[in-house]
């Protein structure tokens, strides 16, 4: 399918059913069943994709309902993402990893017609809405579940009843979702990570989604011998453009990872292509390196990665400049994009044919940026969302004249290249007055191969202090090296000698910024910032309310005199 007749279609249904007719029998899914390598082709996709489509118009869906999916990544969440499209309604899908809380409170706000959950652990996070989830809310699961989340029926099997629809009624559902969808409708609502603030439901038309996947696929050449590995969450945006998207509309074989431990498996398997994921599996596989003493090995990242990748792909963070000159030295590409769920997410990407170390690649095809008075990176073009959903007030703060402010400060250089420099919004004053960008300072940072991650504070204050997390291998070599003695993990968390190492490493870090840029005092601390204690977005960046909170009397005893500023 050419990206002329992408474009022309115009929306995803439309897409993906040309994408059937026209592929039909070749591999569209490859994934592991816990036992082997299950393969489905298009065809088996297709009609799997419509039959659920018209089991959820049986559930009394209609154009523009939301349905709410709670899953991993399972061959059964592209069906559900796909049915829901051709059934005209908006797809929800939220993060596999919220709490109990978080689940409800995006329900509550979303108020969907039918919710999808993976199985009864997901489930479980909706016992809290048993009172508010009516009859007619229906609730259908991936796997077989033995305790209702609700009153009502019995729950269903969504790939059991979809098995019973008969395949004429199927195609024609099918048939008129191509006729009736438009480009603007909405497609989905996405909830955003939430580094400030509580998250906001970001809506996306059809039109959004295929523009920015079809210009992907024009900028990186994607095509349909390339055979892709999927690893990071389908419900955040970035791998649903990038991943799945990308995947339909070159025509190319999606491989579903396994489980996170038999990634490599999977790829000395089944060899992939392409690659997309965030900065911290390249970090891993930077660290397995390191650990195996392979760094300066020639040709062993290239083994690793199943031997046929033509190039990786980064985005979600920052990208340790350490990583991705490895990545070079090793002859991998690996190609930095930047974007944010407001814009479909990519706004610029490096590709094959245009890159540049350092930097997050030019614009994408079709997509205009610039940079404001005060260094903010803005975007137009048909990526642009539609909006928050029902909060006018919040889209029109981000939205003028058609431009997104995305809230990013950045810096383009006379070869269209751009860098990301900070977060307006994460802008620490100091009491001197000086406006300062944490993020550039901890990006410097956890580039030192002994540091995983640092967090830098300082808003009202003399000086700006870090939270420092080591990279605890990298830290152990060291610590032999230098014959260091301590008695524990813990106990090198203070030793003098390893507090030196640090303060020169920052040191060196941090030669090239100002003097009001410097780390006046630092801690080093016992564990990684995580998911999972809410101090990371799924794709990894740093909620820093949330740290702080975590880590206020660390942060405290690095301001003397009770927190008053020296």
């Amino acid at each position: 399918m050419s990206v002329e007749s992408v474009l022309a279609a115009e929306t995803l249904p439309a897409a993906f059913l040309r994408r059937v007719a026209e592929s039909g029998r070749q591999p569209a899914i490859i994934f592991h069943d816990g036992k082997q390598y299950q393969h489905w082709n298009w065809l088996e996709l297709g009609e799997r994709a419509k039959r659920t489509a018209a089991v959820l118009q049986w559930a009394g869906c209609h154009p523009g309902d939301r349905i709410v999916q709670l899953s991993e990544n399972r061959p059964e969440w592209i069906v559900a993402d796909l049915a829901i499209l051709i059934a005209r309604c908006v797809h929800v899908p939220l993060h596999a990893t919220l709490s109990a809380a978080q689940v409800q409170a995006q329900v509550r706000d979303c108020e969907p017609r039918v919710i999808i959950v993976s199985n009864q652990d997901q489930g479980d996070k909706l016992a809290g809405l048993r009172d508010e989830l009516n009859t007619d809310v229906a609730v259908f699961t991936h796997d077989t579940c033995n305790t209702p989340f609700r009153p009502g029926p019995d729950l269903a099997r969504l790939a059991d009843v979809a098995a019973q629809v008969e395949l004429a009624e199927a195609e024609r559902i099918a048939a008129d979702a191509v006729e009736r969808t438009q480009s603007g409708d909405l497609a989905t609502i996405l909830y955003t990570s939430g580094t400030t603030g509580e998250p906001k439901g970001v809506m996306l038309s059809h039109g959004n989604l295929i523009s920015n996947a079809a210009a992907m696929v024009e900028a990186s050449r994607h095509g349909g011998s390339d055979l892709r590995l999927s690893l990071l969450p389908w419900s955040h945006v970035y791998a649903r453009t990038c991943d799945l998207y990308t995947w339909l509309l070159s025509g190319s074989t999606l491989m579903v990872a396994n489980r996170r431990e038999q990634i490599f498996e999977d790829c000395a398997a089944l060899k992939p292509t392409l690659i997309n994921a965030v900065p911290y599996f390249y970090e891993r596989i930077h660290r397995r390196a390191a650990e195996l003493k392979k760094l300066d090995e020639p040709g062993w990242l290239r083994e690793l990665l199943g031997g046929q990748v033509r190039f990786c792909c980064c985005g979600g963070a920052a990208l340790p400049r350490h990583v991705a000159e490895w990545f070079a030295a090793q002859d991998v590409l690996l190609l930095e994009g930047y974007g944010l769920s407001e814009a479909s997410p990519v706004i610029t990407a490096a590709t094959p044919s245009r890159q540049k170390l350092g930097t997050v690649g030019p614009a994408l095809p079709g997509v205009e940026v610039r940079i404001g008075a005060d260094g903010e990176i803005q975007t137009r073009g048909p990526h642009v969302m539609l909006g928050y959903y029902r909060q006018p007030a919040a889209t029109a703060e981000v939205i003028h004249d058609g431009w997104l402010c995305t809230g990013d400060l950045g810096q383009l250089d006379a070869g269209g290249f751009f860098t990301i420099t900070g977060r307006k919004k994460e802008i620490i004053v100091t009491s001197a007055g000086k406006n300062i960008a944490p993020t550039q300072i901890e990006n410097l940072l956890a580039a030192d191969p002994l540091i995983h991650q640092a967090v830098v504070f300082g808003d009202g204050r003399d000086y700006l202090v870090a939270l420092i997390v080591p990279d605890p291998d990298a830290l152990r070599a060291e610590i032999f090296a230098r014959h260091i003695a301590v008695a524990s993990r813990e106990a090198a968390l203070t030793h003098p000698d390893v507090l030196a190492l640090y303060a020169e490493r920052i040191k060196e870090r941090l030669s090239s910024l100002s003097r009001h840029e410097q780390i006046g005092r630092f801690r080093l601390i016992g564990r990684a910032l995580s998911q999972e204690r809410d101090e990371l977005t799924p794709t990894l960046k740093l909620k820093r309310s949330v740290i702080e909170e975590h880590f206020v009397e660390e942060i405290k005893s690095m301001y003397p005199y009770n927190g008053v500023t020296q």
